[in-house]
Order: C-alpha cells, then structure tokens, then sequence
C-alpha cells in the first residue's frame, strides 16, 4: 500500500509563507498525477494544485500565481511552495496521487493524511 505523508504545516501571518512536503513511499515517477488538495471546515475538498508525470501543472485560480507545485524525484517528495498567504488559505492541506496501472488499468487514488495551514489575518 502506498502512503504518502505530508509536513510543513503551522500557523503563519497573512503575507507569510510556508512549504509543504509529501513524502511518498514509492517512486512518484510511478504516479500518472500528483497533487495538493484543500479542505476548510464545512467546505469541500478542492483541488489546489497538479502535476502530471508529463510536468504539466495546473492551479487554482485563486492560488495562481502565489503557490507553485514541484517535485524531488530523486528523493521521492512532492512541494508545494505557498506565498504571500492570505486567511482564506487556511484549510487541511492533502497530498494526492492517482492514475491508472499500466498493465492492469485498474484505477488507484492514494491520500495522505493532511497537515493544517492556518493563516492569521
């Protein structure tokens, strides 16, 4: 079973910054995309930013521009640099990996166990 565990959250002011790390116990090379999700309390879970195993990348709107997504092959770890933060980023940050086995074609989507951002105002 694959796990993926994120770190790197905490408490931080508006303006600040933080990166976030997922470790993975396998090769990310293996993985068709990887991602970071968020989820505030009574809200849900929204994608905030892919990679593909192609490099392309994708953000949320609201995100571009202040966070980028990258990742450490060699070390088998997935970033997600957050700056000039802002209140409405706080949420339980996730670390996501999915795609399709190649021989089989059975689906996988793996989740790690989040780590909370808090920004203050």
């Amino acid at each position: 079973q694959v796990q993926l565990v994120e770190s790197g959250g905490g408490l931080v002011q508006a303006g600040g910054s933080l990166r976030l790390s997922c470790a993975a116990s396998e090769n990310i090379d293996n993985f068709d995309t990887m991602g970071w999700y968020r989820q505030a309390p009574g809200k849900q879970r929204d994608l905030v930013a892919g990679l593909s195993r192609g490099r392309s990348t994708n953000y949320l709107a609201s995100v571009e521009g202040r966070f980028t997504i990258s990742r450490d092959n060699s070390k088998n770890i997935l970033y997600l640099q957050m700056n000039a933060l802002k209140p409405e980023d706080t949420a339980v940050y996730y670390c996501n990996a999915r795609g399709v086995v190649v021989m089989t074609r059975d689906p996988y989507n793996y989740w790690g166990q989040g780590t909370q951002v808090t920004v203050s105002s």
